[in-house]
């Protein structure tokens, strides 16, 4: 069972665990310190007190145990974007389907958006099936510049249906 949560700031160890390792291999390389863990929190948390609210950042819960961040973030007034992260000895439990599944529902009733969009690394196919299984549809690439240079990130979106 995955539950989604507004983080606290006792998450911040857990926080350091999840942006560790291999979960951060194809986001900033750089492993989350205590100090930037609790400045994550703090701005998740000042993000959910501003009118309109362009951001929500939830915790990923699984056995009371933190195990992850998922993120939406509003973009134009109909279109937003997700994001996720799993700590590494979490993967393959479909945790990061069932988070986006809630973010979906979440988007386009509470947030009253219409679109949907992702990417994820041309490295990580596990990240497009997630997608996939939680309705997006491939649509493309879009460059990303990195430090070792341009990177076509895969693309996916999802409209409403209504």
């Amino acid at each position: 069972m995955v539950t989604l949560r507004a983080l606290t700031l006792d998450d911040a160890p857990a926080l350091t665990r999840v942006y560790s390792g291999a979960s951060i291999r194809h986001t900033t390389g750089q492993p989350l310190t205590l100090d930037q863990a609790h400045e994550k929190i703090r701005a998740a948390l000042a993000r959910a007190a501003e009118t309109p609210r362009a951001q929500w950042s939830w915790g990923i819960v699984t056995a009371d145990e933190l195990i992850g961040l998922i993120a939406l973030r509003r973009r134009t007034p109909t279109m937003g974007t997700i994001s996720y992260i799993l700590r590494e000895d979490s993967w393959g439990h479909g945790y990061a389907t069932h988070a986006a599944h809630q973010v979906v529902s979440a988007a386009f009733t509470t947030a009253g958006l219409t679109r949907l969009e992702a990417m994820h690394h041309p490295d990580n196919p596990a990240s497009g099936r997630v997608l996939t299984k939680a309705g997006f549809t491939r649509v493309g690439t879009s460059d990303r510049n990195t430090d070792h240079g341009t990177v076509p990130y895969e693309l996916y979106a999802l409209e409403t249906t209504t």
